[in-house]
């Protein structure tokens, strides 16, 4: 899409996309971000949702520019109506795609330098740590977790691809090869006691006040080697979910988790 000038009233009902528009310095053009934009702390949050939204109350902002991640309630068709420009920035499959969204969100804003600057400062800093990461013959295994019901990620998904490139192996991929569940397998207790992980990622300690405290509390799961040896590994909820500029933190915990493996 396009744009007839510079947009200074930038209404965001996407957490990840709030955050790539601050990084590359357009946060002065935001004027509202959505209820969930918890990051930076500077960003305007508003009681608007991104989950319901509502073209009435995001037109109140007068917006020249609203983005999104998803069309829930057809909010781009009825903001469309309203001759309100919608970007969408749907969530990331690949890092490319995080690239890719920064890029397009730069030339709409006008940060585009900007935006590049980003991306290459994340590409050059997801490949340090890549190159820094011992490349292990037994690839150690781990387990995610998004809830407390186990629902996990495999490899297929954004951040199944991040582990994948650290060199872990998923013992959800096993669960899941069709991909019946678009990524996002469901998993029970015995299938992970029986895959016996040799880490594990909580995603789910603000939503959900998980902790390696409350892991080592479930019955049977202390005969699992991530348990028994500790690696336990207590994830930021918000990091975990989004594809923005702070995907850098998550690798860079993966990375951690991996050298002190072993």
């Amino acid at each position: 899409m396009t744009l007839p000038e510079r947009p200074t009233r930038i209404v965001v009902l996407a957490p990840t996309a709030t955050e790539m528009l601050f990084a590359m310095g357009a946060g002065s053009q935001v004027v509202a971000v959505d209820d969930n934009s918890t990051y930076p702390a500077e960003a305007p949050r508003s009681d608007l949702s991104g989950f319901q939204p509502n073209a009435e109350a995001i037109a109140s902002y007068e917006p020249d520019l609203v983005v999104i991640s998803n069309d829930l309630n057809q909010i781009r068709d009825q903001l469309g109506t309203l001759k309100i420009p919608v970007y969408l920035a749907g969530p990331a499959q690949t890092l490319d795609d995080t690239y890719t969204q920064l890029g397009d969100l730069g030339r709409l804003t006008g940060q585009v330098p900007e935006a590049a600057d980003v991306v290459r400062r994340m590409k050059d800093d997801i490949g340090k740590i890549l190159a820094d990461t011992p490349k292990r013959a037994d690839k150690p295994t781990y387990y995610y977790e998004l809830d407390q019901s186990l629902y996990s990620v495999t490899g297929n998904t954004f951040v199944g691809s991040l582990f994948d490139q650290v060199g872990l192996v998923n013992v959800a991929d096993a669960v899941d090869p069709q991909q019946v569940n678009a990524g996002y397998p469901q998993l029970s207790a015995e299938f992970l006691i029986q895959a016996d992980p040799d880490l594990i990622f909580l995603a789910d300690t603000k939503c959900c006040a998980q902790s390696p405290e409350t892991v080592k509390e479930r019955p049977g799961w202390s005969a699992i080697t991530a348990v028994r040896e500790g690696r336990i590994v207590a994830l930021d909820d918000d990091i975990a979910s989004r594809w923005g500029p702070r995907v850098v933190e998550l690798v860079r915990v993966i990375a951690d988790a991996v050298d002190e493996s072993g």
